[in-house]
């Protein structure tokens, strides 16, 4: 097991306490590169919540999302909303999605968001 890069654990945990979904990364973990934006865990679960209560079929799932975390401690998650797995020159999904990452699966990562284009 990888020890977790401190830096990263500093900026999920200051996106935590600050309640802010402003902060940019990029993320490699077992060969996927991940870029969008951080989100506390409460918010992206609640985004997850009405994603899933919207849906005929999943609707039943979404009670799981509205529990809090039960974590205490420093996060062992970065919580993505708005972002897309690069591939090539396409993001997928076009429109963003909502990707949880384990903190210490990441092998590489960057400030900002990578943007592509179908140029």
């Amino acid at each position: 097991m990888r020890k977790p890069d401190e830096l990263i654990i500093d900026i999920a945990a200051l996106v935590e306490s600050g309640q802010s979904s402003q902060m940019s990364l990029t993320v490699v973990t077992d060969g996927a590169v991940i870029t969008g934006r951080l989100a506390p865990e409460s918010m992206w679960r609640q985004r997850v919540s009405e994603v899933l209560t919207g849906s005929a079929q999943l609707g039943e799932f979404s009670r799981v999302f509205d529990t809090p975390a039960k974590r205490e401690g420093p996060p062992t998650h970065l919580h993505f909303h708005l972002a897309r797995i690069l591939q090539g020159v396409v993001g997928i999904p076009e429109t963003g999605g909502m990707y949880r990452v384990a903190i210490e699966d990441i092998s590489a990562w960057t400030v900002g968001d990578f943007s592509y284009s179908d140029h």
